[in-house]
């Protein structure tokens, strides 16, 4: 195939539909083919090569005993006064969000509100999970406010008496309820058309402080962060791909602590808000990052260290049914999300809604198809299951209840690289602009921008749009690749010895088949022109 390079950089840069609409372009075929390529070299690896005999080892990288930086990062990980100022400015941020919101120019381009919730903090937050883990969750605007409302402290332990201290019943006492929240605020985002509404985003943004204020002033701890929350829930997950992790520095000395203050906390520091014990701790899916661990230690045993990315999903985290469910429907959402984007999708919901007779904002004709865009992965997923429970079946085997716990985890890089593949189209495209809308939050007397000026924006990244369309490429590989990583080891632990010979490796087909399909899906989602948001 030749090449025409000034084509495809022609094609990489944004443009007009004769109906007005702006659009991203997608990926051009010649990336296209590469990942297509990439994806069949990597399953036939996968398929074919030797199993390891034994997990790879985790090699960490302490970051407070580094050179020059170490003081640094040992200074982040114990001052509380230092987190407190980063927490100052997300909760400033957040508060000029609600107040652009409500009191603010309704046209979103204009708003602080829409600007930095939609545009920049959605499409960053899931890009900062690569590099730096669920630090998100350590300066969440909603956990600051909350907890300087309910315990009236800054930094310090907070008198008993400012909650009610209740156990979280135990029917709760799973991630079910952010799957919930989580599907809810999909429907928002998309059928209701949140990014577009300031007002709408601001009462979002104040009913989920709402939320966490009253969960904090009943139950113990933060049982919103662990279990409600859905930001903070795929922020946890997503982090078990991520490079960096606060950790013991010397495990030893976490195996025969008698007084677990990184579980009770102490005289001046909160005990762990999500009811994590650090010297057990193998996953990041539920550290909030907030460093109480390590400001009580009386050891000073805790420190951020980096790790080999991905290693945690691969090796060391542990399967659970309700996990399993939020990875699963968050892969179905993530491809649905990008589904919502594509020029043809309002088509689609039209030609719908004359089939059941829906009209108005045609809420009922996408509630019926985000439904559809749940069921069928979910479905797909389990007949995987159930069919590499059926290739493999021994009496010694593991059930489909187990099977589905543990494969569960090839979804995270599946739509975790995808996510990012696809947010920084948002992130570089429509984030141009936001110095404006910062030096005058509520629009006043700004006007709509022509559709001239957005298109100039679009086009104007920090990046080359062939830069940009080979970084999206390289991360659906790179997801690819990470979720055959997990099915051979998770593959390995299931079947153990009867993983050595080709016959026997037969029941992991059946998931590395879902997972070539799921890559082509989000392949094909990433070549289509996709409709700006703002």
């Amino acid at each position: 195939m030749t090449l025409d390079w000034d084509q495809i950089i022609a094609q990489n840069m944004c443009r007009i539909t004769p109906e007005g609409t702006l659009v991203h372009p997608g990926l051009h075929e010649a990336w296209g083919l590469s990942v297509a390529v990439a994806v069949a070299l990597i399953a036939v690896w996968g398929m074919f090569a030797a199993a390891p005999a034994r997990a790879a080892a985790s090699v960490h990288w302490s970051l407070s005993s580094t050179p020059f930086v170490g003081p640094l990062f040992e200074r982040l990980a114990k001052s509380a006064v230092l987190l407190s100022v980063f927490k100052f400015i997300s909760v400033i941020l957040f508060l000029m969000v609600i107040w652009s919101g409500l009191a603010g120019t309704p046209l979103p381009e204009r708003n602080l509100a829409t600007v930095l919730t939609w545009n920049l903090w959605w499409s960053g937050v899931i890009v900062s999970v690569f590099f730096l883990g669920s630090a998100w969750c350590a300066i969440c605007p909603w956990d600051a406010l909350s907890n300087w409302l309910v315990r009236r402290r800054l930094w310090k332990r907070a008198d008993e008496e400012t909650s009610l201290g209740l156990k979280v019943p135990k029917a709760l006492r799973n991630v079910w309820p952010a799957v919930f929240a989580f599907v809810a605020l999909t429907w928002l985002e998309l059928g209701v058309g949140l990014t577009s509404a300031p007002y709408a985003t601001a009462v979002l943004a104040l009913t989920m402080l709402v939320l966490a204020s009253l969960s904090m002033a009943i139950f113990e701890r933060k049982a919103f962060c662990r279990f409600a929350c859905p930001v903070g829930r795929t922020i946890g997950f997503y982090a078990q791909l991520a490079p960096v992790e606060l950790r013991p520095k010397d495990p030893p000395t976490c195996a025969t602590c008698k007084t677990l203050e990184c579980y009770h906390g102490s005289n001046e520091v909160d005990p762990c808000p999500t009811h994590q014990v650090m010297g057990r701790m193998t996953q990041n899916t539920f550290c909030t990052s907030c460093g109480n661990c390590a400001r009580s230690c009386p050891h000073e045993n805790i420190g951020w260290r980096l790790r080999p990315p991905s290693h945690e999903v691969i090796n060391t985290a542990r399967p659970h049914w309700d996990e399993a469910w939020f990875m699963v429907i968050l892969l179905a959402l993530t491809g649905f999300h990008g589904l919502t984007m594509m020029e043809f999708f309002e088509d689609w919901m039209r030609g719908l809604a004359r089939m059941i007779g829906d009209s108005g904002q045609l809420l009922m004709s996408f509630s019926i198809a985000m439904v559809a865009a749940i069921v069928l992965p979910v479905a797909l997923y389990s007949s995987v299951i159930w069919l590499t429970h059926f290739l493999s079946a021994r009496d010694s085997d593991p059930s489909f209840h187990k099977l589905f716990a543990s494969f569960a985890f090839v979804a995270l890089p599946l739509a975790f690289f995808y996510h990012l593949a696809h947010n920084l189209s948002h992130l570089l495209r429509e984030g141009i602009g936001a110095g404006e809308v910062f030096a005058n939050p509520l629009g006043y007397g700004a006007q709509p921008l022509s559709i001239i000026t957005r298109h100039a924006r679009m086009n104007d990244m920090a990046l080359t749009p062939t830069t940009l369309a080979t970084l999206q490429a390289l991360l659906l590989a790179l997801g690819f690749l990470v979720a055959v990583l997990v099915i051979r080891a998770r593959s390995k632990k299931m079947f153990g010895d009867h993983q050595s010979g080709l016959k026997a490796r037969l029941p992991q087909l059946p998931i590395l088949t879902f997972a070539i399909g799921i890559t082509i899906w989000h392949l094909w989602l990433l070549m289509q022109p996709m409709v700006m948001r703002s």
